[in-house]
């Protein structure tokens, strides 16, 4: 499934284009066809959410644009945790959410690749990861707590907190029921000064290419 939606979603990928390369499983796939795709003479530069979609990209071959030197992208490729029929999504699961809602914000249009298992009717079930500062991290946090968000700070193996490539911390939280007004948590959240970004993502999708089970897709336009 994941790889039927990205390999379809490379096929929007035209030449000349600058494009925004998300973070994830399903895009991994994307990168892939991408790097086929250049080879076979495809002319396109890339900026990425995430070192490991760089790299990615990088060792295939696909020229890399200094993402401090542009002021646009022509069309980003991404994966989501959860969307729902009004392109409401969670994301962050891979803990990139801020430069990839940077990269979704700067894009022409963000074409959203998923899964089925990854369509629901409410948000709400998957985590939602909070990116926070490190600095006075369990006094952020506890704010978030008296807002009624309890989660926890995400850890990397056995290695310490989970550390961003912007070198923030992420807090996840577990929400005890499905969200009726997504929007408003958002708001509430990134009111308090050291949350930086959370994975609610609104208004940013455009087209949404879903891969299922016999390898075939279905297209939100």
């Amino acid at each position: 499934m994941k790889k039927a939606a990205g390999y379809a979603a490379a096929d929007f990928i035209e030449n000349g284009m600058l494009v925004g390369l998300g973070t994830g499983s399903t895009v991994f796939y994307f990168i892939n066809r991408l790097i086929e795709r250049t080879k076979e003479g495809l002319s396109i530069q890339a900026v990425s959410s995430s070192i490991q979609s760089e790299n990615q990209a990088k060792e295939g071959g696909i020229s890399l644009a200094d993402i401090n030197a542009i002021t646009s992208v022509d069309l980003t490729v991404d994966g989501a945790d959860e969307i729902n029929g009004e392109k409401q999504m969670i994301k962050g699961g891979g803990g990139a959410l801020l430069r990839e809602k940077v990269l979704a914000n700067i894009s022409r249009e963000m074409v959203v690749i998923v899964d089925k298992s990854k369509v629901v009717e409410k948000l709400g079930k998957h985590p939602l990861a909070v990116e926070i500062l490190p600095f006075a991290r369990e006094a952020i946090i506890e704010k978030i707590r008296k807002l009624g968000f309890y989660g926890t700070l995400r850890e990397h193996n056995k290695d310490g907190p989970f550390i961003t490539d912007n070198g923030n911390m992420i807090y996840d939280i577990h929400f005890e029921s499905l969200r009726e007004d997504p929007e408003k948590d958002h708001e509430k959240i990134l009111r308090i000064p050291g949350v930086l970004e959370t994975g609610f993502f609104f208004n940013q999708a455009g087209r949404v290419i879903i891969g299922k089970e016999d390898g075939t897709v279905d297209h939100w336009s």
